[in-house]
């Protein structure tokens, strides 16, 4: 494994912290929520990072092409089903998000596909619009509805980049 795909891998790590820090929100310790939104966004920035310097060193592998989504999806996915029984954002619309994303990174390993496909660039939107919902929703700000509203645009974005994803000649 090269660097990138051990930066890709770190991202795993702080999955378990996060999920800890959330169910101990249930106090609403306001330090804790700021540690767990600095925890989340340090994860999340670390995609960029393992991004730019697979491609900066060259170092853009089909293992990398995997496992990058593959960990998005479970640092987005882990603290929507903690905001979920923390009852800051509905399952069925944490259930569309997670459907989306199981059927595409399927669809990204079939064989029909040749080789392991990236992400396209509404699949990158996708992502930082999903990191900012969570962001905001664990963040404890008094936003009224932007937390919610910002949940539902990542909702169908990630939708669109799906279907985006699915469609023949896509970019």
């Amino acid at each position: 494994m090269n660097l990138p795909t051990w930066i890709t891998v770190s991202r795993l790590f702080g999955v378990p912290f996060l999920l800890w820090g959330l169910r101990l929100d249930l106090s609403g310790d306001r330090t804790l929520q700021w540690l767990m939104v600095a925890v989340f966004l340090l994860a999340a920035g670390t995609d960029w990072l393992d991004g730019y310097l697979a491609r900066r060193l060259n170092q853009v592998t089909d293992l990398g092409k995997f496992l990058d989504p593959l960990v998005d999806k479970l640092l987005v996915m882990a603290p929507l089903m903690a905001l979920v029984e923390l009852g800051k954002v509905p399952a069925w619309g944490v259930f569309l998000i997670l459907a989306r994303e199981l059927t595409i990174a399927g669809w990204r390993v079939s064989p029909s596909q040749g080789t392991v496909s990236g992400a396209n660039v509404w699949g990158k939107v996708k992502t930082v619009v999903q990191i900012m919902a969570i962001a905001l929703l664990i963040a404890p700000l008094p936003l009224g509805i932007l937390p919610i509203a910002m949940f539902w645009v990542a909702v169908g974005l990630t939708w669109l980049s799906g279907a985006i994803y699915l469609l023949p000649g896509r970019s």
